[in-house]
């Protein structure tokens, strides 16, 4: 899993053939202590992220599947969730706890 935090838009005029009216976001890759790691990057938006969003990012061909309607698109980083709650547990340390929630198997 891949995090990272929206820091604004990208604008980009001419676009390649299906990703005509996809949002294009600057994010910052971040580690699971949410330090920046590297430097910026432009990620395709599919989940309507705003500026200040910590977000789940997918890389490679997974950036692509995540495109709503044409799948095979050069697109190499994509948006794909919002985090709303990170809790980091220490190396080596699993929960393995169900908690109550909506799906219908807890």
């Amino acid at each position: 899993m891949l995090l990272g935090r929206v820091r604004g838009t990208a604008v980009c005029p001419v676009k390649y053939e299906g990703t005509e009216g996809l949002k294009l976001l600057v994010v910052q890759p971040l580690n699971k202590h949410l330090k920046p790691v590297g430097g910026l990057q432009v990620a395709v938006d599919v989940v309507q992220a705003g500026p200040g969003d910590l977000c789940v990012m997918v890389r490679s061909r997974e950036a692509a599947l995540a495109m709503p309607e044409i799948k095979f698109v050069p697109v190499d980083l994509a948006l794909v969730g919002i985090v709303d709650e990170l809790n980091v547990l220490p190396d080596g340390e699993v929960d393995i706890q169900m908690r109550p929630g909506w799906v219908q198997y807890t």
